[in-house]
Parts: structure tokens; sequence; C-alpha cells
């Protein structure tokens, strides 16, 4: 892309004064920075990203509300994690985190347990144990 190409569409950058850098070619053909205010199809890409992730807290927060799986399920969601990042932060295996989410087990676990999850999701363990979310 040529330098006088690089978009500069709205975006969410542009609304909290940021700029992208990218990269152009020059009138001497060589490349170069250029900044970016943002191009439209990668806004609605990730709109439309953080849209699902929002869908996917939402739901997660009410099987909380419904007690149909712990609140780590809920804050994994909520920091944007997976269940192999989680289990790799507090050091569990994933088939350890994963029966964790279900509410019998949870309401069971020991406070060092509880302070691994704790630590990784920056919270204290009555948060964690919250399920009125």
């Amino acid at each position: 892309m040529k330098k006088n190409e690089v978009p500069q569409d709205k975006s969410n950058l542009e609304s909290a004064n940021f700029k992208e850098l990218c990269y152009a070619v020059d009138e001497n053909g060589e490349y170069t920075t250029e900044l970016s205010t943002g191009w439209s199809p990668k806004t609605i890409a990730l709109n439309n990203a953080i849209e699902a992730l929002n869908e996917r807290i939402s739901a997660s927060k009410q099987r909380v509300k419904d007690h149909k799986v712990s609140p780590l399920e809920y804050y994994m969601e909520l920091h944007k994690m997976d269940l192999p990042i989680l289990a790799s932060y507090v050091g569990i295996w994933k088939w350890r985190v994963k029966r964790h989410f279900r509410p019998a087990v949870f309401k069971n676990l020991n406070n060092k347990t509880l302070q691994k999850y704790a630590d990784v999701f920056d919270i204290t363990i009555e948060e964690l144990q919250r399920t009125d979310l």
C-alpha cells in the first residue's frame, strides 16, 4: 500500500485519540511507517469480536446466577481467557480447572486453591465466591 493510501477511516482508535502504526511504500519505493486512524473493515471485525465476547460474558454470568457453573467460568470469560490459559496461570491441570467449574466442587475448594484463582483475577476470595454477580 502506498503512503497516501493508508486508511484514515472512523474507528475506536480515533475517538480515543490513538493512531495505529502501518507500513507503506513511499514515493521512492521504500518501506516507511505511517499513522492510521483506522480502517472500517478492521473496525467492523473488532466490534463483532467484542460483541461476541460480551455475549459470552453475559451468558456465563447468567449460568453462575442459575447455579449451573461456578464463578470461575464468569471470571475466566471476563478476563478473556480460555481453559488452557487459566490452567497455566494457576498451575493446575486443565481437567481439574474444568472440574472446578462445577458448583458442588467449587464450594469445597480449600483457601489455597481459591487464592490462586483470586490472584489470577486480581480479586479477593470473597469476591470470587460470590454468585450474585
